[in-house]
This record gives structure tokens, sequence and C-alpha cells, in this order.
């Protein structure tokens, strides 16, 4: 029996979602299938993160991924900006982690490099690449498509490697390595004082 394995790949945004899905089969990587949510016709920041998740939900329902690799945030000048895709992300990985699936982060230069073997490659020659390796017809008018399948192709690349990012099981998971570090010799008892002044 052929070992089979689905892979999602997310490239979070509050203006355009891409995703992307690859098939592996006894170690070989199948194309299946990559769109693009668009979200700039919604002013709304909150309907936006609203139909990133349910966006992601019906790809999982859809395709049945063993896995999901999503492109962290980059360190940007624009504080507003990262704010904005980290929620995005932020949201796709809810998607993700309340349906069990095990989910791995992936900065833009290490899917970069995966996919080009240059972490300063540009998105046409992530996207060149791509085309060459899975044998796809045509290219999208949008590249943030072809990122999300990026990012999925790399964490075919890097599976079965330690420490090839942040990786989440589920919630419990995904808690334990985002909660601030327990300070030196634990934590303290604390005293509660009120605030509330006494009545004469």
């Amino acid at each position: 029996m052929a070992n089979e394995k689905i892979i999602l790949g997310i490239d979070p945004g509050t203006t355009i979602m891409g995703f992307g899905v690859i098939k592996v089969v006894n170690k070989k990587m199948q194309f299946v299938q990559m769109n693009e949510l668009l979200l700039q016709k919604y002013k709304d920041p909150y309907t936006k993160l609203k139909l990133i998740f349910e966006r992601t939900i019906e790809l999982i329902d859809t395709y049945h991924p063993d896995e999901i690799a999503i492109e962290a945030p980059f360190f940007g000048k624009n504080v507003q900006s990262m704010l904005k895709l980290g929620r995005a992300q932020g949201v796709a990985m809810a998607a993700g982690l309340s349906r069990q699936i095990p989910i791995t982060e992936y900065l833009p230069k290490k899917i970069k490099m995966a996919v080009t073997g240059s972490g300063n490659a540009s998105k046409e020659q992530v996207a060149k690449m791509l085309k060459s390796m899975l044998g796809l017809k045509t290219l999208p008018k949008n590249l943030d498509s072809t990122d999300g399948l990026a990012a999925a192709v790399c964490h075919f690349y890097n599976s079965g490697r330690i420490e090839v990012g942040k990786s989440y099981t589920g919630w419990d998971s995904f808690v334990k390595q985002n909660s601030p570090p327990t300070p030196k010799g634990g934590v303290k008892n604390t005293t509660v004082i009120n605030l509330r002044k006494k009545k004469k």
C-alpha cells in the first residue's frame, strides 16, 4: 500500500490569503490545488478574520490534510502591518488546531531556501521553480497562492528534520510553546490589594 500524506500550505494575509495543497505518495510530491481568498473588498477587519477562519476550515474539510505548513510573519518596519498579518496567521492556525491538525511555521527565507536554494529569491523565482518542480501549466496572476504552495513544498523537504520551525499538534502544544517563561525561583505568592477606600 502506498504511503500517502496531504500537506496544506498557507500564506496568510488580510488582503489576500494564498494556499496550496500537495499530496506526497511514497516520498514524491504531486500537485493537488492552489488558489487564493481575496479580501480587498471587505473593509471590516473582523469580517476578514472570520472569512479566513471559515475558508481554512473549508479547505481542511475538502482536502483532509495530515499536516499544515504556514508562513510565519516577517519582521518589518510597519508595526500595524505586522499586527494584521499576525492576526491573519493566528486565525488560520486556530482553524487547524480546532481540527487537531499538526501545524508548522516557517520563516519566509526558509521557504524560499527550500524551494529555490536562495533565501533572497523573489516571488517570481519561487513561482517559476514550483512550476518546474510540480509540472504546473500556468502560474496565477497573484503569487500569493504560489507562496502558500511553497510553504507546503518547504514542509515536504523538511519533514523528519529536527527543529525545522515551530510545530504545534493542538491547543495544549500551542499554549505551552507560546507561554511566557516562569520567573526564576518559581511563581511567588502575590498579595491582593483592595483599592477601594473604606467608608468612614
